[in-house]
């Protein structure tokens, strides 16, 4: 009987689906194990190959910890709201929920087509209302709360009302906005509600606020940093621009040191951490107010936040961001024409390209403003590499303790100020002047940098001109989008003050609209519904939550997913409690992972969560790049139709090289029929081929449509089976390593798994192979040893290193003509998580239940049988080794030199004489001199 893996898995894929196999609920009497996948957005081009590389993963852990005596949470759901899905809309005018839903079929359809044991009741979808209910309602809770420093958590808003009336802003320490202003409890008592309500939104968790943002006139909608690459938004390339809008914001700083060192309690990638701990960039240092040397500007100061503060005598201009509020307002009438133009220049480039940018660029304002210690006037320039959400959107330029100010300085032929007489060269100054001794400096000559810095803070802090002050380069989260197809946001304006809508009117669904576009007076598309106001009577918010919104809670859904009266229950979240093992993508580090990190230690300061941290440990899969492949085309052809040459042949023409799909290509030879129907204007191609076959070139790429190289998971499945397509795709390499794709290779894993059946069944007749006998003690060394490196390298994610362990096993099982059911049995289970399909026919036929080889318990390794009983000794004759003999472990060095010289083999070599003497060295060798 023939291996049939179109039939075999089909049936099994159904069985477990009618069976419900991989559903799980609470089992308090074993310990839990909670696996999770970053979900996908569910395009409508579905999976390639690359994508289930994680997927594959993180079902063989999961496969592999219920053998192990686990209960396991492997659930899967769609981050179902996105641009793409609107883009479509907006072009065909079919709702989104039609394209998301049509797009999530097919994505379901395809990983139950790959074996992946979710338990699908599970599922959940962020654009479903009853998803959505609940991203609201921690929206609520957020704007309900603010941050205590004293108390180091979040509290209700109404703890902080009841501190304001009875002790003003003195009574409480809390994390609000800079400018916040001072006032008694007096002054808070007699403020109207609409002035209250408007001051607690400098302390509240989310508030609206006008910030300089990505906007993307082309798409309609702000983007974060990560959707901008080269100032063209990643999703259709469209321009994007810096631009002043009012939009919602989530407090993330109030987190920022709680961010920085719970980093240091969970199993992630260090390069991830360190990417969220330079993203959040604590700084310790000191601002210092700059008075602006302009009679019409009487107590304008320039606020600036610096780590050294003792460099402040070297200060020989400042530079503000371009999009600074006070920008156009400094500007002399002289420089209107320069700044105007610099700064709409500045707004076409997106943040990443300005703090990424080499060259100097800048304008001069044509103001000044005073150095408060040495009271000398420093020239105001506008500079892109500044920029306004970053600290206070201004920074001192000290030439001769920072590369790039000096960068700044020499272009614009600015003086450099050297803050010490020990100076030799730039680059090092920054390094000389923490370890050197202050001279010529003012209050701090003679002065040891600490002794500086703490004298120049305390100088600064008496006379109100600074203070010493700890800032992060993080910066509050935008969190509205100017879209449709997105979270409505449940609030109301009531005299131009955001209110809560009631929680019982949770969820707040997204309306009908006409068209999904922007008012023709410019309000996002939400603006567009009919009679969508709140007791029709004051005015939604009109934006949308952005992307990470549902994207930042999704694990504690699962645990509890159809729950109406709450986001989990109590007993579910204390007993998933969090995510053990996660699994997706290093490019989410600084955007969903560090919004999720943040939104779980809020819902930890309410009480409602147990765990600070949400997954105790992460792996980030490496991609699978596309393998493409080439013809090359003529440039001219005689006949008028196409020519194409084959690899080995192109250099003696002159070609053109074009991209071919890769799935009519096998192992680099073209298909050239299904190459001429492949496009209308080559069916009548010509080919001039080498050894009778068109052998196509090829090269590393992105996997994208555009190069032709997407390679469907279905065709592989199809041809190969998933079981094949799992085993390959953990084979190409490290699971972390970016790897390309290359269907060269698979047809060897076929192989293994049709060897692998072999053992079983016989391959024409169908005939049964097992037996009930007793296994050898060299079989039980080839299983044992099996199970010890299988066990191994599962538990050190070494997924490819596997594969190769399960080929040699094979290799030795078929050289010693093993086809006892013992160790069969032990192999199928071993197996069981990297090829589920095979393993499970082979279960049933061996006379086990039906569908429980998932629940069967993973074997369990014995040392004594890798205990070696003899040692097979080389015998070496005058240095040239003529013999290996095989003695027992513990036998005598005078037994053994006595086998050695009986032996016939020896014999012959030794041609009768005595040998001058015998030397044994224990399990390594022994040596015969003659």
């Amino acid at each position: 009987m023939e291996y049939n893996h179109r039939e075999i898995e089909k049936k099994w894929q159904q069985f477990w689906e009618d069976n419900q196999t991989y559903k799980t609920d609470i089992d308090h009497n074993k310990p839990k194990y909670y696996v999770l996948d970053m979900f996908p957005y569910p395009s409508g081009a579905g999976l390639h190959v690359g994508h289930p590389l994680g997927y594959i993963a993180s079902d063989i852990i999961s496969r592999y910890k219920r053998l192990k005596g686990f209960n396991v949470l492997h659930p899967m759901g769609f981050d179902s709201f996105g641009l793409p899905a609107e883009q479509y809309a907006i072009q065909t005018g079919q709702h989104p929920a039609i394209t998301t839903e049509q797009n999530i079929s097919t994505f379901i359809s395809q990983m139950k087509n790959i074996g992946f044991s979710y338990d699908w009741s599970r599922e959940v979808r962020t654009s479903d209302p009853n998803y959505y209910k609940w991203t609201q309602w921690i929206f609520m809770q957020l704007f309900n709360h603010y941050y205590d420093k004293d108390a180091d958590k979040a509290l209700p808003i109404n703890h902080l009302v009841a501190q304001f009336e009875k002790g003003g802003s003195a009574a409480v320490n809390a994390v609000c906005d800079e400018e916040t202003p001072d006032f008694t409890a007096e002054d808070w008592n007699a403020m109207s509600e609409k002035e209250q309500q408007i001051l607690l939104l400098k302390y509240r968790f989310t508030f609206p606020e006008e910030s300089y943002v990505n906007w993307c006139p082309g798409l309609g909608t702000v983007l974060s940093n990560d959707e901008v690459k080269d100032g063209v938004s990643e999703r259709g390339g469209f321009p994007v621009e810096r631009k002043l809008m009012k939009q919602w914001a989530m407090r993330i700083t109030a987190y920022a040191d709680r961010l920085l060192t719970g980093l240091d309690t969970i199993d992630w990638p260090e390069p991830l951490k360190e990417q969220q701990r330079n993203w959040i960039g604590k700084s310790v240092g000191a601002s210092v107010k700059f008075k602006v040397a302009s009679e019409n500007k009487e107590g304008l100061n320039i606020e600036v936040f610096t780590t050294r503060v003792d460099t402040i005598y070297g200060v020989s201009f400042m530079v503000l961001a371009p999009e600074h509020e006070w920008a156009l307002e400094l500007t002399t009438p002289e420089q209107k024409e320069a700044v105007e133009t610099y700064i709409k220049w500045a707004a076409s480039r997106s943040e990443v390209d300005r703090m990424a940018e080499k060259k100097v660029t800048g304008v001069f304002t044509g103001s000044y403003c005073i150095n408060p210690l040495s009271e000398e006037k420093v020239p105001i320039f506008l500079a892109d590499y500044v920029l306004a959400g970053y600290g206070t959107g201004a920074v001192m330029g000290v030439p001769s303790g920072d590369q790039r100010d000096w960068n700044f300085a020499t272009n614009f032929g600015l003086p450099i100020v050297p803050i010490l007489d020990s100076q030799k060269d730039i680059d090092q100054q920054a390094d000389n002047t923490k370890e050197g001794t202050y001279i010529n400096s003012g209050i701090i000559n003679g002065m040891t940098y600490k002794e500086a810095t703490d004298t120049l803070i305390g100088w600064l802090e008496e006379r109100k001109l600074g203070k010493g002050k700890i800032q992060y380069r993080l910066r509050n989260a935008v969190f509205s989008r100017q879209r449709y197809w997105g979270e409505p946001v449940p609030v109301y304006f009531k005299d131009d003050v955001p209110y809560l809508i009631d929680e019982s009117e949770l969820p707040l669904e997204l309306p009908k609209i006409d068209k999904y576009l922007p008012t023709e007076t410019g309000e996002p598309p939400l603006g567009r519904a009919e009679g969508w106001k709140y007791k029709n009577e004051y005015e939604y918010e009109l934006s949308t939550m952005p992307g990470w919104a549902g994207s930042s809670w999704y694990w504690y859904r699962y645990m509890d997913p159809q729950n109406n009266g709450a986001f989990a229950s109590k007993e579910a979240i204390d007993y998933w409690q969090r995510v053990d093992f996660y699994l997706g993508g290093s490019e989410h580090a600084t955007g969903h992972l560090l919004y999720s990190r943040f939104w779980n230690k809020f819902l930890k300061d309410l009480g409602v969560v147990p765990q600070e941290e949400f997954a105790a440990k992460l792996l980030n899969q490496g991609m699978i790049q596309g393998r493409s492949n080439f013809v090359y085309r003529l440039k001219s052809s005689e006949s008028g139709h196409p020519v194409f040459v084959s690899h080995g042949l192109k250099d003696q023409y002159e070609t053109t090289k074009l991209h071919v799909d890769v799935n009519i290509v096998d192992n680099d030879v073209l298909d050239v029929a299904a190459f001429k129907n492949w496009r209308e204007d080559f069916i009548n191609a010509e080919f001039i081929l080498e050894d009778g076959k068109y052998v196509c070139g090829w090269e590393v790429e992105k996997m994208s449509k555009s190069k032709f190289n997407v390679v469907n998971p279905d065709n592989i499945v199809e041809k190969y089976g998933a079981d094949t397509l799992r085993m390959y795709e953990m084979f190409l390499g490290p699971l972390t390593d970016a790897k390309p794709w290359n269907m060269n290779g698979i047809s060897g894993t076929f192989n293994f798994l049709r060897k692998f059946w072999r053992l079983f069944y016989e391959d024409q007749s169908g005939k049964q192979k097992w037996t009930d006998a007793e296994p050898t003690a060299e079989e039980l060394k080839v299983l044992h040893r099996t199970i010890k490196r299988v066990e191994e390298d599962i538990e050190r994610l070494s997924f490819n290193t596997v594969v190769s362990t399960f080929m040699i096993a094979v290799n030795d099982l078929s050289d010693l003509k093993c086809h006892k059911k013992a160790i069969l049995q032990d192999m199928l289970i071993l197996l069981a998580p990297y090829a589920p399909h095979i393993t499970e026919e082979l279960w049933v036929a061996l006379g086990n239940e039906a569908g429980t080889i998932s629940s069967a318990s993973f074997p369990v390794f014995n040392p004594k049988y890798l205990e070696e009983s003899a040692f097979e000794y080389p015998i070496q004759i005058n240095g040239k080794v003529r013999a290996n003999i095989p003695f027992p472990i513990d036998m005598s060095k005078e037994d053994i030199e006595q086998g050695v010289l009986a032996n016939e083999t020896v014999q012959k070599w030794l041609e009768g004489k005595e040998p001058k003497k015998v030397v044994v060295v224990p399990k390594r060798i022994v040596n015969v001199v003659l």
